[in-house]
């Protein structure tokens, strides 16, 4: 029961996700994992491209609409899906969870996760005021080191399909503007900042 309380929490985030970015002029639309249809449209993969393709923000919700799989793993799921769309698309899973898939108009994938903390840390910043914030990482040292970053699932879908991860703090402004334009904030995962910096 608690799953399903989740993923509708899920829906219920990107809905209002919706309401605030219509309410400043950007066409978006919100695709669930499973039938909603007085509130949002099923997940089709070709009906997001669609949408993405007419210059719309599309917003996944629901996870994969399975128990058992992280909305960490339905965004890596949905950045591997959509990964070879050259138009902008945005996926938030949750919104307090931010997790985002993000393709822009240079071909880059990333998947954009914010959090309470600055990025990905040595050890808890929060009971150690010695922790180091790491600038870079590699896929291997998030698994190796049993970084609670992302559930592993989310973490090796990522590695498979050469999608790097950028975790960085949601509540400190400007980061997620930061995030998207391919700013450097926070720990960038499995990839470079020269990659994704757009000019």
């Amino acid at each position: 029961m608690w799953v399903c309380l989740s993923m509708l929490a899920t829906v219920m985030n990107a809905i209002f996700l919706q309401a605030t970015m219509e309410s400043i002029g950007i066409p978006t639309r919100v695709q669930t994992a499973f039938r909603m249809s007085e509130v949002a449209e099923p997940y089709i993969r070709r009906r997001a491209i669609r949408h993405l393709e007419k210059g719309r923000v599309v917003i996944f919700a629901a996870g994969t609409g399975n128990p058992f799989f992280t909305t960490d793993t339905a965004a890596a799921l949905r950045c591997a899906e959509n990964a070879h769309i050259n138009v902008h698309a945005h996926n938030s899973d949750c919104l307090f969870a931010a997790y985002k898939c993000l393709f822009d108009t240079v071909n880059a994938e990333v998947v954009l996760k914010a959090t309470n903390v600055d990025g990905v840390y040595d050890d808890d910043p929060r009971t150690n005021p010695n922790a180091r914030l790491h600038d870079t990482l590699s896929y291997h040292d998030v698994t190796s080191k049993d970084l609670s970053v992302m559930d592993l699932t989310a973490i090796t879908l990522c590695q498979e399909n050469n999608i790097p991860v950028v975790v960085f703090n949601l509540s400190k402004p400007g980061n997620i503007t930061k995030a998207i334009m391919g700013q450097k904030v926070g720990t960038m995962i499995g990839g470079s900042w020269d990659r994704v910096t757009v000019a």
